[in-house]
């Protein structure tokens, strides 16, 4: 289990299930360099941790993220054009490694959550949103493109083409019904039941195999961006023997048979 101790994040560990919360709640936690080269450690060490099955991403305060920190930005050690992309890539490498991580993350948004704090949002597994949800692709707005930190892969591959070509080319905020009617947010609940609806999400993915849940989350994204259904089903077939070996498919089994809760122990 990963344990640093972080100055922009809190990371509370419950069994298998993390609590990631961004803590600069008085810049509606925008990233600035402290907090995205936190956010990579973070998400990077997901890849060994074995302790964490689930995470849960929330931003403390009045809302989610409000993107990059326009006051304390990540800044270049240099003026050259290779200088700014470093900096860019340190930005987008957070969606990267979300997208990589073996565990499962939902994002319950509240507020804004705006450029970087959309993409994070949009990399995440699951969306949960509060009433109070405001989303938008911001870079926009301030001279730059819409298309940063995957938001040009997510978003078309959640909500269409047409959507999110008018969400991206405006700068638009989406809200919460509206994101709920597109499919870009599983629920909408009261600000105040987030924390109760992500953990019973968690819960119920923690019913699941320890094995069984990362293969689907790999198999799932796999499966998006396969080419055709023989390239999904190869994937899928994969997975289901690999999972038959395990002592936890055959302890599912007699846990079934026996009308009791299962013991899974990974292996």
């Amino acid at each position: 289990m990963h344990a640093m101790a972080y100055q922009t994040l809190d990371v509370k560990q419950e069994g298998g299930l993390a609590w990631l919360t961004l803590g600069r709640p008085e810049q509606l936690n925008a990233l600035n360099g402290t907090m995205v080269d936190e956010l990579c450690d973070y998400f990077g060490a997901l890849q060994n941790d074995r302790a964490t099955r689930v995470v849960l991403l929330r931003g403390a305060g009045r809302g989610f993220c409000a993107g990059i920190d326009l006051k304390d930005p990540p800044t270049p050690e240099g003026t050259g054009i290779s200088d700014y992309l470093q900096v860019q890539r340190r930005v987008s490498r957070i969606a990267m490694l979300m997208h990589r991580a073996p565990q499962p993350i939902v994002s319950l948004v509240h507020g804004p959550a705006c450029g970087g704090g959309f993409a994070m949002a949009l990399a995440s597994d699951v969306r949960i949103a509060g009433e109070s949800s405001r989303m938008n692709a911001a870079f926009i707005k301030i001279g730059l493109s819409a298309c940063d930190v995957g938001v040009s892969y997510f978003l078309p591959r959640l909500i269409g083409a047409s959507v999110a070509s008018e969400l991206m080319l405006t700068g638009r905020f989406i809200h919460a019904e509206r994101a709920r009617e597109l499919g870009l947010v599983s629920r909408v609940v009261a600000d105040g039941e987030l924390e109760a609806a992500g953990r019973e999400l968690a819960n119920e993915m923690l019913a699941t195999t320890p094995l069984g849940l990362r293969l689907t989350k790999e198999c799932l994204q796999a499966s998006i961006d396969a080419p055709n259904l023989e390239a999904a089903i190869a994937m899928e077939d994969r997975n289901q023997v690999l999972c038959a070996q395990s002592r936890d498919f055959r302890e599912g089994i007699q846990a079934f048979l026996e009308k009791r809760p299962p013991k899974y122990h990974d292996a």
